[in-house]
């Protein structure tokens, strides 16, 4: 049995860029891509986003393809390979389906990067301690929000620095706020830089580029109470990066079906910034007991519409309201 994205690799001639990671693939795949078509390049988005990989392909081949990849695509590869993979980050996602091992989950991930040869590139995240123990045929380029790297992207003083083959770029105007985007968007930028587009076009492109539906989404603001819709937030680091980037306090929708998930490293920032929790979904035990000593009020919801509902009641004005669901 092989994935659809084994299959149609079969049918391209195309340069492919392949993006994984449990956090910002979607947000960073599109970046690239709308960077690319900036540049007046040829590109086909796709994989775990948008259309079809094989549907394309059926149609016509492209010039560049951009890949965003889940575990499940990855753990149906034989031959697959792409001239630039981008490793975003690793943290607990879908332990459900990998015997509740994280070493288990890491291995589906890495195997981006397991085909390729000497030619390729592998952008990796310096700051993940799990993605440094990796191993690759590929030329390595670490991109880092804390250390400063002689070849890659990192971050300092509100700047995002890009070094490749001693030439150098930097951005300091982004579209995306957050710090997880920040790191997105220095991803997206040091994969343009490998496909020689010029500086100019990628820090354009950084600029005008329209968010992601359904991550972090401005929704509307009634009585003064914004609606955010976060649904893509299918994990708990997702929802930590949501959290940590919100300027008002907090009502957070959250829940579903528990997937094996440690809530602790959520505490603090809960602690912080969120005034009632509304769960929804079929199993809440876990959530309930992870913030009851943080938060006065935690409710449960049948429907997303009692959700809304709800969450309209227990917000005022200056509020937000936060569909995370983690």
């Amino acid at each position: 049995v092989i994935s659809e994205i084994e299959f149609a690799f079969r049918y391209t001639k195309a340069k492919i860029a392949a993006i994984t990671g449990s956090n910002g693939k979607t947000t960073t795949t599109l970046l690239l891509g709308h960077v690319l078509k900036s540049a007046g390049y040829d590109v086909l988005v796709a994989g775990n986003v948008g259309v079809g990989f094989a549907l394309s392909l059926a149609e016509r081949d492209y010039d560049y393809i951009i890949l965003e990849l889940s575990s499940f695509q990855l753990d149906g590869i034989q031959n697959f390979r792409s001239d630039v993979a981008i490793l975003l980050n690793i943290t607990p996602d879908h332990l459900d389906r990998y015997d509740y091992k994280l070493e288990n989950y890491a291995a589906s991930k890495f195997r981006i990067t397991e085909n390729q040869t000497k030619e390729d590139v592998l952008i990796y995240n310096a700051d993940d301690t799990f993605l440094n123990t990796l191993k690759t045929k590929a030329k390595r380029l670490p991109i880092s929000l804390q250390i400063q790297q002689k070849e890659g992207g990192f971050y300092n003083n509100n700047e995002i620095t890009i070094n490749l083959n001693n030439n150098t770029m930097t951005m300091q105007e982004l579209a995306l706020q957050g710090k997880h985007n920040i790191f997105n968007s220095m991803a997206a930028a040091m994969a343009a830089r490998v496909f020689e587009v010029k500086d100019t076009v990628i820090r354009q492109a950084m600029i005008d580029f329209q968010n992601v539906e359904h991550r972090l989404e401005y929704v509307l603001t009634v009585h003064g109470i914004d609606f955010i819709n976060d649904s893509k937030a299918t994990n708990v680091n997702a929802c930590w990066y949501a959290l940590e980037s919100m300027t008002k306090k907090v009502v957070w929708i959250v829940g579903g079906v528990d997937k094996g998930n440690d809530y602790d490293e959520l505490v603090n920032m809960v602690d912080e910034k969120v005034k009632a929790i509304i769960c929804l979904g079929e199993n809440n035990k876990q959530i309930i007991k992870a913030f009851r000593d943080k938060v006065d009020t935690i409710v449960q919801a049948s429907t997303m519409v009692d959700a809304v509902k709800q969450s309209y009641g227990l917000a005022n004005k200056n509020d937000i309201v936060l569909l995370s669901p983690g």
